[in-house]
């Protein structure tokens, strides 16, 4: 549920940073290295049957682009967590 405070803010976003909506990045960080990466939504369980059989995330082929939506937004606002959008 977005807060009507929040909308005001997710307009301002939106009018800011035109991009892509059908996916977004979010940053990831491991050790001393970290960047950016497609949202992806996936079974946590089947990608580690598949990580077990000597799969990657990269050729995991059972996710999806998660969308820029107004909650995701949100979620950056309120420093859950931090995105990029893609360029047209």
């Amino acid at each position: 549920m977005i807060i009507q405070n929040h909308q005001e803010h997710i307009n301002i976003f939106h009018s800011l940073f035109k991009g892509r909506e059908d996916v977004f990045a979010v940053r990831w960080e491991k050790g001393n290295k970290s960047g950016y990466m497609p949202a992806y939504f996936y079974d946590l369980y089947r990608f580690r049957v598949h990580k077990m059989n000597g799969g990657t995330f990269q050729n995991f082929t059972e996710k999806l682009y998660l969308k820029l939506t107004d909650e995701q937004i949100q979620k950056y606002l309120e420093g859950i967590h931090h995105i990029g959008v893609y360029p047209y």
